[in-house]
């Protein structure tokens, strides 16, 4: 297996990209990271008190927290969703639960790294998708004012740091650059699962066993011995075991129907009926069950409930964007937040159409809320100007991406029954403008 060449800093080094097959799922918790498993600091390295912002475009620099007393006097607190907590990191956009990580030296500011993602090289060379050129790390995307892109690997919005070719505008999310070429995995022990690109011509004949949804032309692991295909997010982001506030006992992943228990299935979040050939999320002491793509988003219950038209999308189309933050348009003169539209924020005051499940800017003040692709320019960026404010990079319906909204703007955690399924604005938000889940 030829090896993926890194180049970080002065020093150029040899990274193979798979040793011994990655055993997934990997984890028994939602906060696994492949970049933690290749870039943990294991002793080999002196943590640095303090880094340069500069390097990953931040104008502040970044202090380290490594203990408790450290995250009390910096106001703030590790990744908790049972608690309703969220700190994502601003690299990878994964959840920050361990000590320790980088938090910005200004305490308003929510800019926090893994430690890991500090260490990351700043060059790849012979990328499987892209091997023709050298990928360069990029900490902001100069694409728009809230550094959008879409990764050509998942096709997923991001708004983390990137690794990109600019001669042929090519991008992708970091996790996604260090994708491993070979896995194990517990829905199919016995042989190893290669990553697999479906040719077009075969894709409306290829399921994945995870979420039924044809293959497409992205990345996949196959089985060549028993056509076992599944896609790379279905077998790289779904933990083996969360904790989810509607159950207080470990909910586990399956993979088949359960034993000796008849009749339909039905998601105890969004409450519909599904097929138990798909993956779910089971209680074998309560006897429920959840959609995998709605079972892990505690802190966005509202955002990403599924059903048959959202499946495949719900759990992976907000994954990759960092939420929150407060900015000024030109187009309104109050400021607003970037956060994931819900029922409840009905329809966009510029363009009229939906924004649930899109990525929206929600005024503070009043009932104004729109796409962010039809916002004007904008102004400044938590007080910050930013001259590059076109949104072409964040598309209404396709842009929204998260998983990991802001937790100033997370939603209650009920699922949003009682709001309105027309377009009109909710009448019975607050009389500041702010919907039911404030921003």
């Amino acid at each position: 297996m030829s090896p993926l060449i890194v180049n970080s800093g002065d020093k150029c080094g040899q990274y193979r990209r798979q040793a011994s097959p990655l055993k997934v799922p990997c984890s028994c918790s939602e906060s696994f990271n492949l970049l933690k498993n290749l870039f943990i600091n294991k002793g080999e390295f002196i943590f640095k008190r303090q880094i340069d912002g500069d390097m990953f475009n931040h104008k502040d620099p970044l202090i380290l927290l490594d203990t408790q007393a450290s995250l009390f006097n910096k106001i703030v607190s590790l990744h908790d969703p049972m608690r309703k907590v969220e700190l994502l990191c601003d690299g990878c956009v994964r959840p920050v639960t361990d000590l320790p990580f980088y938090k910005c030296s200004e305490h308003h500011c929510d800019f926090v790294l893994h430690e890991w993602c500090t260490r990351l090289p700043s060059e790849i060379q012979d990328q499987p998708d892209h091997p023709e050129h050298t990928l360069v790390l990029l900490p902001k995307m100069p694409t728009n004012f809230l550094g959008f892109f879409k990764c050509q690997i998942c096709k997923k919005y991001s708004n983390g740091f990137a690794y990109g070719c600019v001669q042929c505008e090519y991008y992708v999310d970091i996790n996604c650059a260090f994708i491993p070429d070979v896995i194990t995995h517990d829905a199919h022990p016995d042989h190893l699962l290669r990553r697999f690109k479906c040719p077009l011509a075969d894709i409306t004949d290829m399921y994945c066993r995870a979420c039924k949804d044809i293959l497409n032309e992205l990345w996949s692991f196959h089985c060549p011995t028993c056509d076992f295909y599944v896609h790379t997010e279905c077998a790289l982001f779904i933990p083996r075991t969360i904790r989810h506030k509607y159950d207080k006992h470990p909910l586990l992943l399956r993979y088949n129907p359960v034993e000796n228990l008849s009749g339909e299935y039905f998601c105890e979040i969004c409450e519909d009926a599904f097929d138990p050939e798909l993956w779910f999320y089971h209680c074998g002491i309560c006897a429920s069950s959840m959609h995998t793509a709605c079972a892990p988003l505690i802190l966005q219950c509202e955002q990403s409930t599924s059903s048959e038209f959202t499946y495949p999308d719900s759990i992976f189309k907000f994954i990759n964007v960092k939420f929150g933050g407060t900015h000024e348009i030109t187009d309104h003169p109050h400021p607003v937040t970037f956060v994931q539209g819900i029922n409840a924020d009905g329809c966009c005051t510029t363009c009229d159409e939906e924004l649930q499940y899109d990525a929206i800017f929600k005024c503070l003040e009043c009932s104004f809320v729109c796409h962010i692709s039809c916002a004007g320019v904008l102004l400044s960026s938590d007080g910050r100007t930013d001259s590059d404010a076109s949104s072409d990079g964040s598309t209404d319906s396709d842009a929204s991406s998260n998983g990991s909204t802001n937790s100033d703007a997370s939603s209650d955690g009920s699922t949003d029954n009682d709001a309105s399924s027309d377009c009109s604005t909710d009448n019975d938000a607050s009389s500041d403008g702010s919907t039911d889940n404030d921003a």
